[in-house]
């Protein structure tokens, strides 16, 4: 018997086919100190990987609203949406999808490129406004200096709260 303590990379990782793809998540909550790890150890207890994390304050300075892309196994996604919504200074947490919210990314890319290459450099972002991924690909022939992305942002589409 090993004294060794074992630590986060002694688990195996999840076969691919049993991970979900991201699901998008809407947290509005209590903005106070503490809420986000809180909700983060929810995730990490029952294996869900956060995929991309936006935090920003409401037109109501009390409220923060997270939109949270995570992946993991499918049957624990309602368990998570349930165990965060229990926790203290969560106003609600939703599961959104493409039918019911309009989501938007945004990628910021810093490219060293000379006077000819700027034409087809605008010609690839403006064809490729809704398509970050592929504007990505395309632009790896030019000098990318650096890129910035923020994860998803979700609105509900309607009257029905985000």
């Amino acid at each position: 018997m090993s004294d060794r303590i074992p630590s986060t990379t002694d688990k195996k990782p999840a076969p691919l086919a049993d991970i979900i793809n991201i699901h998008t998540l809407s947290v509005m909550v209590n903005n106070q100190p503490g809420v986000l790890g809180r909700i983060c150890a929810v995730f990490s207890r029952r294996g869900f990987n956060i995929e991309s994390l936006v935090v920003s304050q409401t037109r109501d300075p009390r409220f923060s609203r997270m939109t949270i892309g995570i992946s993991g196994h499918p049957e624990g996604l309602h368990q998570i949406i349930m165990q965060v919504n229990k926790l203290i200074d969560v106003i609600h947490c939703i599961e959104h999808t493409d039918r019911d919210a309009v989501s938007k990314e945004m990628v910021l890319i810093k490219i060293a490129a000379g006077a000819g290459e700027r034409t087809e450099i605008l010609q690839i972002i403006e064809h490729y406004t809704d398509k970050l991924d592929a504007a990505v690909r395309l632009l790896t022939k030019f000098d990318i200096v650096e890129t910035v992305r923020t994860g998803k942002v979700v609105m509900a589409r309607g009257l029905t709260e985000t």
